[in-house]
């Protein structure tokens, strides 16, 4: 049987390999190609993949976009972190015996491994899944410091994982031949099977745009923040836009970047930082600049926060109610209560403000008030074009960051 499995694979890998070259036409190989969502999609569903969960990656954006326009609440779930998406997947496998396909970032691979070498190893429940992971930092591109380690590491990573993997085709003829082999994987190994997806692979696709209807956005929001505060006053942002906008407005300020900590990569850490400061260092107020997707991660972090007498941290959840920074898909925020989580975790000063003379109100109050101290802003999806990147590297950030705290 082991044998039959074998050469069963080896004929599909050569399919594969065929479907690099099944064009009608002559090829310039100097044109680039793209596969269109829908193409995959589609054929995806007629190899029986109906089921979607994961956290939304900027180079799955397009993909992601039309998956969620095309599949039902109910076969499609947003998950809050990896390694829940994947739990969700297995419960849904043994549900229907149906493959699953659960997506995401390199960088959420940390939060996949519990459940990837525990709940669907073939060793322990033999659950097969698919997977489509967005190959951030891939050698030979460009990326931040952070992609750059993690997309080195991909293969080496997924081989020790024991998880077979290819890099999706980005044409359709490809991408066929690649899901049938993927298919037979899942259903003769009973295993997960992960495809690679570089950038660019996928065409364009403009879905609808989410509308969040608070009339200030989010570095709106951060400005009125700086206003408050002081310059003794140590500021921790969550990755994405909330650290590269409080760095435009130091820089538009004309101010230095030594009392901030621009957290890349970490997704979800950030308010844990923020505590590990506020403890060794409890003559400076503690500042967690937050996203709504980042603290849905890891909520548990409010709770080690909220139930300890620290009365210098101030958590400041910044809620637009989607992952903006990799393509704006929704987070479940809008039917969450934030600051009911916060009052049950045992902050002591609790908000929420949606408008700038709230903010302005609230912001006084939570700058005064005993920590743990937590603050809600709602704010509308809006992010400028020309939102740059902060020019100095994480090392001197930390550099510069750990001798204003020693000052």
């Amino acid at each position: 049987m082991e044998r039959r499995h074998i050469r069963e694979m080896l004929a599909l890998s050569r399919r594969v390999r065929a479907g690099l070259r099944l064009f009608s036409g002559p090829i310039d190989e100097t044109e680039r190609s793209f596969l269109a969502p829908d193409v995959l999609f589609e054929q995806l569903k007629s190899r029986g993949f109906d089921f979607y969960t994961g956290v939304p990656d900027s180079l799955l954006k397009d993909f992601n976009s039309y998956v969620t326009e095309h599949t039902p609440e109910s076969r499609h779930i947003i998950a809050v972190n990896e390694g829940a998406a994947m739990a969700v997947a297995a419960g849904y496998h043994l549900a229907t015996r149906k493959f699953p396909v659960v997506y995401l970032q390199n960088s959420g691979l940390g939060n996949i491994i519990n459940p990837l070498l525990s709940l669907v190893d073939p060793r322990v429940y033999k659950i097969p899944v698919l997977l489509l992971i967005g190959w951030r930092g891939e050698p030979g591109t460009k990326d931040e410091p952070q992609h750059m380690v993690q997309g080195k590491a991909m293969n080496s990573l997924l081989t020790d994982l024991g998880v077979t993997y290819e890099v999706l085709p980005d044409f359709e003829e490809g991408s066929a031949a690649a899901l049938d082999l993927a298919a037979y994987h899942l259903r003769s190994r009973g295993s997960p099977y992960a495809f690679l997806v570089r950038r660019q692979t996928f065409l364009k696709y403009k879905g609808k745009s989410l509308r969040v209807d608070y009339p200030l956005c989010r570095e709106d929001a951060i400005r009125i923040v700086l206003s408050k505060t002081g310059k003794f006053d140590t500021f921790v942002a969550t990755t994405g836009f909330a650290a590269r906008e409080l760095y435009e407005l130091r820089e538009q300020a004309g101010q230095g970047h030594e009392q901030d900590f621009y957290v890349v990569g970490s997704m979800g850490h950030a308010s844990s930082l923020a505590l590990g400061i506020a403890i060794a260092k409890p003559s400076k107020n503690v500042y967690c600049l937050d996203g709504d997707g980042a603290f849905l991660m890891h909520m548990g972090a409010a709770a080690q926060i909220g139930t300890r007498p620290i009365s210098n941290i101030k958590h400041i959840l910044i809620n637009n109610e989607c992952h903006d920074s990799v393509g704006g898909q929704p987070t479940v925020a809008a039917k969450v209560d934030f600051p009911m989580v916060a009052r049950a975790c045992g902050y002591r000063y609790v908000a929420t403000a949606s408008t700038e003379a709230d903010m302005q109100v609230k912001l006084e109050e939570l700058v005064k008030a005993e920590g743990p101290a937590f603050i809600e802003l709602k704010v509308g999806r809006k992010t400028r074009d020309n939102l740059g990147r902060p020019k100095t590297s994480p090392r001197d950030n930390k550099e510069a960051f750990m001798d204003f705290l020693n000052a």
